[in-house]
């Protein structure tokens, strides 16, 4: 129970630390709105586009804005093992679309989210799912052993 609950807490901790990269204040829901979609839809491509800028190239936290940050952007190499070893895919592909906001107790959610500019496409909707996917599988790919 214990090691559930710091889990969870650790991943709270992560998702707000996060949570304030992009933009700090009430603003970041419309810098996501406003930000062009890239092309691509896959993870890495994504990942630099959308996080890199605040969680660095290698994903540990050491973003080109972190300088400006209160909060340190987390490692998201380490998901996994702040979750007892489990990368949490369904969650984390909630959390990147919106439908799930980090634990009550860790401040609001700062993170732009990104379901509706991944899925701002007028060809095929379901590419914002695929783009979604595709971002939260890179992440599980690149955590650390």
């Amino acid at each position: 129970m214990i090691t559930r609950y710091r889990a969870g807490l650790a991943l709270g901790v992560m998702l707000f630390a996060g949570s304030v990269c992009v933009a700090q204040g009430s603003h970041s829901r419309d810098k996501a709105k406003s930000t062009p979609l890239i092309d691509s839809i896959q993870g890495p491509d994504l990942y630099k586009a959308y996080c890199a800028s605040c969680h660095g190239v290698g994903a540990k936290g050491d973003g080109v804005m972190t300088a400006s940050l209160k909060v340190k952007p987390s490692d998201l190499t380490r998901i996994a093992a702040r979750n007892g070893g489990t990368f949490p895919l369904m969650r984390m592909e909630r959390i990147i679309s919106g439908e799930e906001l980090p634990p009550a107790g860790h401040g609001s959610s700062q993170m732009p989210v990104w379901g509706p500019i991944f899925s701002h496409v007028e060809r095929d909707q379901d590419l914002g799912r695929v783009r979604i996917d595709n971002l939260a599988r890179y992440l599980r790919d690149i955590q650390v052993k």
